[in-house]
Parts: C-alpha cells; structure tokens; sequence
C-alpha cells in the first residue's frame, strides 16, 4: 500500500495543501522584499516556479503528475523557502538556529531529484528493448545521479558564494564550508536511498506514460 493511502489523505486535501503552499511562497516574497533579503526573495521566487511545473508538464507534455507528486515538490520547495526567512521576529534563518533543517530540506529534495532519475531511466527501459537495468543496477543508479547532481549544487552554491563576496553582495545561496558539504552530500545520499528502497512503487503512473511519450515521439520521428 502506498504511504498517501495509509495516510488516508484524499487527492482534493493534497491539492488544498499544494494551493495553501504557493500562497504562503508568494507571502515569503513579500517578507523577503520588507527585509531587503534578496535571497528570502529569490529562494521564494525561484520556489514559486518550480510549484507550477507540474501543471506545465501536464498541460503541455501530457505527463501526469498527481496530486501526491505535485504536493511532494511543493513541500520541498517551500520548506528550502521557508529555511532561508526564518520564523517571524527571529534574527536568523533556520539555516542557522536549527541543525536539522538543512539535513531535512536536502534529503527531500534529494528524493526528487532521485525519482526524476529513476522515472526517466526506467521509461527508457520499458521503451526500448536493448536496455535493460536489473533492480540492482537501478539502485547503484539513483544514488550515483542523485550525488552528481549534489555535487553540482555544491559547485553552485560555492560558485554564488565566491562571486557575492567579490561584488560584495549579498550570496542568495551560501556554503558554509567543508564540513557542511560533507553533510549536505551524505544527507543526499539519504534521499537516494528512501526513493530505491521503498519510493519507486509511487512512480509506476509517471513511469509508464513517459514510456509511452518516448514512443510516440520515436514514432513521430520515423513516420513521413
């Protein structure tokens, strides 16, 4: 059984929840912009996007992304978001005052990029009958995607930190050092390793009509 139906937690609930989200992300712009954050502003923004790309990859790509997927972005993205404001009143962000919550937004969103990884891999499998990837493979898989793209995000945030401190600036992403990337890449791991071990069976929908749009794109392609 799947986690969103042991929870019993209806689809129109989980649209609600995503709606209630963006409106909170759209608030987060405007604290951003009171506190002269660029970076509340930015992440928020930024953030704010990314919750609209499901309804663009349906509406435009006829991919569906559910409401479970939909609400499992939107979560992510927000929770970053709301990392880099901070409660109200408080002088620090919670990137600062509380130590787990750089390792919770990481490992989240780590599991999307993990299941993007997988879905898009295994569609390839299902489309194509000279690939194939053993259940073991898929593993080692995820977690090696899931890592490449963790270092890259490090590179950036060291990339956005080295430039705001030469423009003097202030940095909309910060590294904190060393250890802290050590950390951030384990806790990656982490996200990697919940979606090979028990996430994939939430992908099987997005899996299948990605196989299907590899197909009919082959098809397109061949046909006069």
């Amino acid at each position: 059984m799947r986690l969103r139906d042991r929870l019993n937690v209806s689809e129109r609930r989980q649209r609600q929840l995503s709606r209630l989200l963006q409106v909170l992300l759209v608030g987060l712009v405007f604290v951003g912009f009171e506190r002269g954050n660029a970076g509340v502003v930015v992440n928020a923004t930024v953030g704010l996007g990314v919750t609209y790309l499901p309804a663009v990859l349906e509406r435009d790509y006829h991919i569906p992304m559910d409401s479970a997927l939909t609400l499992w972005i939107t979560t992510a993205v927000f929770l970053h978001a709301f990392g880099t404001a901070g409660l109200p009143g408080a002088t620090t962000n919670l990137y600062r005052s509380v130590w787990w919550w750089d390792h919770l937004t990481h490992t989240l969103s780590s599991t999307i990029v993990a299941a993007a990884g997988y879905a898009t891999a295994r569609a390839f499998e299902l489309h194509s009958d000279g690939v194939s990837l053993p259940d073991r493979f898929m593993f080692v898989f995820i977690l090696l995607f899931v890592l490449a793209f963790g270092v890259l995000w490090e590179v950036l945030e060291f990339g956005v930190t080295v430039v705001a401190s030469v423009l003097g600036t202030q940095a909309v992403l910060v590294q904190y050092g060393l250890g802290d990337t050590m950390l951030d890449l384990l806790f990656d791991t982490l996200g990697g390793i919940i979606v090979a071990v028990w996430g994939t069976a939430h992908l099987t929908d997005l899996v299948g009509v990605l196989a299907d749009r590899f197909g009919l794109g082959t098809a397109s392609e061949d046909s006069p």
